[in-house]
């Protein structure tokens, strides 16, 4: 059997604590069903015999502390909650426990924002991760040796695995009985919880803000211009000019400060325009991209699949529910 150990931290988001654990104890019955013999010891573990939630409203009582388990196959770590620095800090305790048993040859697998509990072991550095897409940058400003995959659903390097926001981690949970039992058992697992098994990214979902958690004033303000003349065409020389800086200076500052380079910037604030509209007016496809100040409807539509996973087309549909609207 292989064991699987639910970690249950403190500030866990109490969902992805029994999720986990209805899923694997399911498969089993599934199996089970079929004439098979079950495949996962499925335990809960904590820094103590009770762990609490929002104050008291939730808790949980583990199968084991951290000290009671002498070998495991997979650590599973649930989404953190609230204040993710102040959260990180009262697990403290788990994380030299999740270092030993990954060296030891367990497999980890971080659910959500469970990705700052897992990149504080330092396993994460030098190695790829997915999270909520809403916290790449306090994620990225926090673990600078972590790469974050920019809309991933799954990720997977040397036996540690990471999964998108919120319900992303379904997706993760699927791929990993898929890869510990078959795809057949998976695909019934999908159908039982009705879960879209083959989503691939979160970016349909993912909303954005800009990026201006940092202190370069001059950034700040070349973004804020850029967020209010959305609707033209700003060229870079011009945007430097208003500003009265230098172009390769500021290019390099805005890259620093946002992680996207001023003509990445200027595409995602078009696009997350174009959304807008898409959601919320009747307006056709060509009048939205006049709009949002693109031209060129072949590069409009590659460059908001390219944000969105989805055509202009598809995302209206999906997210706009009025009546018969025009292509």
């Amino acid at each position: 059997m292989k064991h699987i150990s639910i970690l249950v931290p403190e500030s866990a988001v109490m969902e992805a604590v029994a999720d986990p654990r209805y899923l694997f104890t399911a498969v089993n019955q599934f199996l089970q069903e079929s004439g098979k013999k079950p495949l996962f010891n499925v335990q809960l573990v904590g820094q103590s015999k009770e762990v609490r939630f929002l104050g008291g409203v939730y808790s949980v009582r583990t199968d084991k502390t951290l000290d009671e388990v002498d070998k495991t196959d997979m650590i599973i770590i649930p989404a953190l909650f609230g204040d993710l620095k102040s959260a990180v800090d009262l697990n403290q305790k788990s994380i030299p426990w999740i270092v030993k048993h990954y060296n030891c040859g367990a497999e980890v697998a971080s659910l959500c924002l469970g990705a700052f509990l897992l990149a504080s072991t330092g396993l994460l550095n030098g190695k790829k991760c997915s999270t909520h897409w809403a916290f790449y940058n306090e994620f990225r400003e926090t673990f600078p040796e972590v790469e974050v995959v920019d809309g991933g659903i799954i990720t997977e390097e040397n036996g540690i695995y990471s999964s998108g926001g919120a319900n992303s981690y379904w997706n993760l949970l699927l791929y990993l009985i898929e890869k510990y039992v078959d795809r057949d058992t998976a695909i019934l697992a999908a159908k039982y919880f009705a879960i879209d098994i083959d989503r691939e990214s979160q970016a349909p979902f993912t909303i954005f803000n800009g990026q201006k958690d940092h202190n370069d004033e001059e950034v700040k303000k070349g973004q804020e211009y850029i967020e209010s003349n959305y609707q033209e065409k700003i060229a870079i020389d011009d945007l430097v000019n208003i500003l009265g800086v230098s172009r390769r200076s500021f290019e390099r500052r805005f890259k620093k400060a946002t992680n996207n380079t001023i003509a990445e910037y200027m595409q995602r604030v078009k696009v997350e325009a174009a959304k807008r509209d898409f959601e919320l007016s009747r307006k056709n496809i060509n009048e939205v991209m006049y709009d949002v100040g693109y031209s060129d409807s072949k590069a409009f539509r590659n460059l908001f699949k390219k944000l969105t996973g989805l055509t202009p087309v598809e995302y209206r549909n999906k997210y706009n529910k009025r009546a018969e609207l025009p292509v």
